[in-house]
């Protein structure tokens, strides 16, 4: 049987979509209301449901073959697995933002608001820049207006919190999107039927 960790969320409705276009419907798993695991008895599959920021420790550890993992996710937590292929959903990217009126003055430590330390800690390492992660879960936006951040790293969909908060993108860090992933294990004993997965999912994707 081959066990698919699915995104919980509206990432995994949409992943849910190009899974039933691509011709694998999982019974129940359109309406799940409290049901995590879902099967596909022709195709002998099994997918089930976690919080999206796990999907790659499922995929990683073996309790899922694939998954499909934001790749937000993927450079956050850099697991070992394969990125198989771009799903083309889910599309935003992960940016650098602060106060309409922001300076950066080089000579202070910049203060980075962040639910994605180790991609600030990247980034700015890249540029030389010395920072100090302030780490939160969420309403990240809210930092640099009550001061407790110079900037904040996080993921813009469309820019209207950003713009209601008078807020403005300083950089791009990366395009992000979904992606389907793979236990390297799995994909070697597997392969055959990941790949036809991977053919239906880009025809449809």
């Amino acid at each position: 049987m081959l066990n698919i960790a699915f995104p919980k969320g509206r990432l995994g409705e949409r992943v849910r979509e190009l899974f039933s276009k691509a011709g694998y419907k999982f019974e129940g798993l359109e309406n799940p209301e409290r049901k995590l695991i879902f099967y596909n008895a022709q195709n002998d599959m099994r997918c089930f449901r976690v919080k999206p920021f796990d999907v790659s420790v499922y995929v990683e550890r073996g309790a899922a073959d694939i998954g499909v993992a934001g790749r937000d996710i993927l450079l956050e937590r850099d697991p070992d697995v394969y990125e198989l292929m771009d799903l083309k959903t889910g599309l935003c990217k992960m940016a650098v933002a602060a106060l309409n009126d922001f300076r950066d003055d080089p000579e202070k430590v910049l203060r980075v608001a962040t639910e994605f330390p180790e991609i600030a800690k990247k980034y700015y390492a890249g540029l030389g820049r010395d920072i100090d992660i302030i780490y939160l879960r969420g309403s990240v936006e809210i930092a640099p207006v009550l001061g407790l951040s110079d900037v904040i790293v996080d993921i813009v969909e469309t820019g209207s919190t950003l713009k209601a908060n008078n807020l403005k993108i300083v950089s791009v860090i990366s395009e992000l999107s979904a992606r389907l992933i793979a236990n390297k294990s799995a994909y070697k004993f597997k392969g055959e039927i990941i790949n036809q997965i991977m053919k239906g999912l880009s025809q449809v994707s």
